[in-house]
C-alpha cells in the first residue's frame, strides 16, 4: 500500500524552475527548434507560401530531391566503441584554407526574399562560425557588401556565365579585389528547371502584389512590412529585369557554356576554382583535367533536371577516379550533421548546405541562420563521438556506408528485379 505525505517546501524548490521571461518570441521559437526540420516548420509559418516554396521546392515531380534525402537516410554508421571521445576536432582543410566544420554554406539566389537580412546575415554567421560562405551571382547583396558583412571569414563566389561575357569578367575581377578566395562555376543550368511550385504560385522576381500574394500577405504581415520598408529587392549582380525565375535564367544564362570557359577561368582566376553541378565520373575527370581544384557533385538541390543522379552515390566512384587531382565536395538534400559526417567518411572533402540555413533565415533572420549552424555543428560533433572518431581527418569509408549498396551486393538478383519493376 502506498503511503502518502505532504512534500516539504525544500523538496519542491528544485522542481520549480520556470523558464526565464523574454519578450523576444522569435528567440524562444528558435531555442526550441531541435532540428533543421523544426526550423523548416517555423519557416513555413513565417514566410509567404510562394517564398517558402521557392526555397523548399524542386523541379518537376521533385523525385530527384526525394531520392537524395532517401539516400542520406540510407546511410548506416559503424561505431567503434571504447574510444576516448572527450575532445572532438571538427576542423578540416578545404580548398587551401581551414574550416571549423566540414561544411560550407552554399550559394542561394535572391536570399533577401527569404528575409530582408539576406546574404549579409548569412555571411556574418559564417564568419563567426569559421566556415566558408558562397555568394551567388543571383544574390541580392553586392559582392562588396557581403565582403564587409563577412569580414574575417572565408568568402567564395559562385559564378553563372551569361550570354554577354563582359559581365562575368567584371564579376570575377570584383570578387578577386574583394578578397574571395574561391570561384565556383555552376555548369548544370543551360536552361532553367521546371519548378512547378513557382509556376503554380505565380512567383515573380521581385515579388509582385497580385491578388493571390496580397491575400497570402495578410497572413504574413511582418514579411510584407519588411519587404516594403527596406531597400528594394533586386539581383545586385544581374541587370535582368523581372519575370519568373525560369524566364530570368533563360534570358540571361548562356546555354553555350563549354570546357573552353573552364580553361579561360583557370587562366584568369588567381584563387581556387571549383566546378559545381558535376553529375558523372566522366565529367569529373574532364573538369579536373581542365585545371579545376575542386569538383562539386550536385544536381542543384533537385531544382534542375528531375531524376538526375544522386550526388552522395557518386562520391566514392569520383574519389577513386580523381585521387589527389581535385578535391571532391557534395551537396543536395543535406538536412542533418550526420549527413555531413557521412559525406566525409565516404570520401568527400566537405559538404555544402543550402536549404538548411535558408529555413533558419526565414524562421528568424540572422539568429535563425546561427541556430541552423548550431544545430548542424552539434549533430556533427555528436555523430563523430558516437562512432568513435575524434578528428574529421580520421573519417574513413569503414565508418559509413549506403544501405542500398549493401542490399544490392548481398542480393544482386533482387536488386535488379526491383529496378526493372520500378523503371
Amino acid at each position: 500500500m502506498v503511503r502518502r505525505r505532504i512534500p516539504r517546501p525544500s523538496e519542491l524548490a528544485p522542481l520549480l524552475r520556470p523558464a526565464p521571461v523574454t519578450l523576444d518570441r522569435t528567440a524562444v521559437r528558435l531555442a526550441r527548434a531541435a532540428s533543421i526540420g523544426d526550423l523548416r516548420l517555423l519557416a513555413r509559418k513565417r514566410a509567404p507560401r510562394a517564398v517558402f516554396d521557392y526555397t523548399d521546392g524542386a523541379a518537376e515531380d521533385e523525385i530527384g530531391l526525394r531520392r537524395a534525402r532517401d539516400a542520406w537516410a540510407s546511410v548506416e554508421f559503424t561505431p567503434s566503441v571504447l574510444r576516448d571521445v572527450s575532445r572532438i576536432d571538427t576542423g578540416t582543410d578545404v580548398l587551401g584554407g581551414r574550416s571549423a566544420l566540414p561544411f560550407a554554406l552554399a550559394p542561394t539566389g535572391f536570399t533577401r526574399m527569404m528575409h530582408t537580412a539576406g546574404e549579409r546575415a548569412v555571411a556574418a554567421v559564417a564568419a563567426r562560425s569559421g566556415i566558408p560562405y558562397t555568394l551567388s551571382t543571383m544574390g541580392s547583396t553586392t559582392i562588396e557588401g557581403v565582403a564587409d558583412a563577412g569580414a574575417g571569414g572565408r568568402r567564395w563566389f559562385q559564378l553563372y556565365l551569361w550570354r554577354d561575357r563582359s559581365f562575368a569578367h567584371d564579376l570575377v575581377a570584383r570578387a578577386a579585389a574583394a578578397g574571395y578566395d574561391t570561384l565556383m562555376l555552376t555548369v548544370d543550368t543551360p536552361v532553367g528547371g521546371n519548378r512547378r511550385r513557382d509556376v503554380r504560385n505565380g512567383l515573380s522576381i521581385p515579388p509582385a502584389l497580385s491578388l493571390r500574394t496580397f491575400l497570402d500577405g495578410a497572413r504574413h504581415p511582418r514579411w510584407w512590412f519588411d519587404l516594403l520598408t527596406t531597400e528594394p529587392l533586386a539581383f545586385e549582380s544581374l541587370a535582368s529585369g523581372g519575370g519568373s525565375p525560369f524566364e530570368v535564367i533563360n534570358r540571361v544564362f548562356d546555354p553555350a557554356l563549354s570546357m573552353d570557359d573552364v580553361a579561360w577561368l583557370r587562366a584568369n582566376w588567381p584563387g581556387k576554382l571549383v566546378v559545381k553541378g558535376v553529375q558523372s565520373v566522366t565529367d569529373a575527370r574532364r573538369v579536373a583535367d581542365a585545371g579545376a581544384d575542386g569538383v562539386l557533385l550536385s544536381n542543384h538541390g533537385g531544382r534542375q533536371l528531375d531524376r538526375a543522379p544522386v550526388p552522395v552515390e557518386l562520391i566514392e566512384p569520383v574519389v577513386q577516379e580523381l585521387g589527389d587531382d581535385a578535391e571532391v565536395l557534395v551537396d543536395t538534400g543535406i538536412m542533418h550533421g550526420g549527413d555531413v559526417v557521412a559525406a566525409v567518411a565516404l570520401g568527400a572533402r566537405a559538404a555544402l548546405v543550402g536549404r538548411a540555413y535558408l529555413y533558419g533565415l526565414m524562421a528568424g533572420g540572422e539568429a535563425g541562420v546561427a541556430r541552423a549552424v548550431e544545430i548542424l555543428r552539434g549533430e556533427v560533433e555528436r555523430t563523430m563521438q558516437l562512432i568513435g572518431v575524434t578528428r574529421v581527418a580520421d573519417l574513413r569509408p569503414e565508418h559509413a556506408r549506403l544501405r542500398s549498396s549493401i542490399s544490392d551486393a548481398a542480393h544482386p538478383n533482387e536488386g535488379r528485379a526491383a529496378g526493372a519493376e520500378s523503371g
